[in-house]
């Protein structure tokens, strides 16, 4: 891999990790137009890796707040009286929901890495979700801030974020959906969504670092993709939490219909092929 192909990759990364539109989806697509392996398992490494540059843009935009909520849980763990507050409580809430997608990543590894990567799941998934994020949006009563989270909306966004392992799908737009299935409102919903990110992400990132270090990628590219990635989120983070304050996500989905459209018919045709 050359450190232009890292740089683009790493721009598509840090733009699309945060928003609906599937950031595993758009990197598939551009590895294939930059002529890389979408299956080899150095390229699915590599895309995997430096998804942790987002992971790093999150922690320092919402360090505060995670500060706040990692020192809280840890004194409740010996502390009674800290043991109701809502940062000890979302404390666990993260930590309870990021289950679900270690227990299904772990397992279905090599289903992921493999017939996933395929352009023909990735077209169908950006279409379907489209669906789902649009009757979220219609459904949805945004009658509960963030304060009035549980444990229960916890676990089923937890459990919805499984989904999001098949490229297209968008981790974002899984769990903001099923946040507002829930009733959150779109900031709740939003806010929730990146913590979970912060635990499935960086052990992803990690568990396939040996991947990408075994591979002919070569670390250098792998450090400027993660970089670049980590200055292009911290930005997209700001503008997307202003976004969804005023705006649905429905807004997306015209996008991604397109865009999986499109790819399903170029597969069709033969113009490109799947893997």
């Amino acid at each position: 891999m050359s450190y232009l192909e890292a740089v683009i990759l790493g721009i598509v990364e840090g733009l699309t990790e945060f928003l609906p539109v599937s950031s595993t989806g758009h990197l598939t697509i551009t590895e294939k137009l930059l002529g890389l392996p979408v299956d080899d398992p150095g390229v699915t490494a590599y895309t995997a890796v430096i998804q942790v540059g987002a992971i790093v843009a999150v922690l320092i935009y919402f360090w505060g707040d995670i500060a706040r909520l990692a020192v809280a849980w840890c004194k409740g763990l010996v502390k009674p009286e800290y043991r109701g507050t809502f940062d000890h409580r979302m404390g666990w809430f993260v930590i309870l929901g990021s289950i679900p997608i270690g227990i299904v990543g772990l397992a279905a590894k090599d289903l992921i890495t493999g017939p996933l990567r395929s352009l023909w799941w990735v077209g169908g998934a950006l279409v379907a979700w489209s669906a789902v994020m649009w009757w979220a949006e219609r459904q949805a009563t945004q009658e509960r801030g963030e304060k009035e989270l549980t444990l229960r909306d916890a676990l089923v966004i937890g459990a919805v974020q499984c989904l999001a392992l098949i490229p297209g799908v968008s981790r974002s737009g899984a769990t903001i959906s099923a946040g507002l299935l829930r009733g959150l409102d779109r900031v709740a919903a939003t806010r929730l969504s990146f913590f979970l990110s912060i635990p499935a992400l960086t052990a992803a990132g990690i568990y396939q670092l040996k991947d990408v270090v075994g591979s002919g990628i070569g670390i250098g590219p792998t450090i400027v993709g993660t970089a670049v990635s980590f200055v292009v989120a911290y930005i997209s983070v700001a503008w997307l939490l202003r976004f969804v304050a005023h705006h649905s996500i429905a807004w997306f989905v015209p996008y991604r219909v397109v865009l999986g459209g499109s790819l399903l018919v170029l597969l069709s045709a033969g113009v490109i092929s799947a893997t």
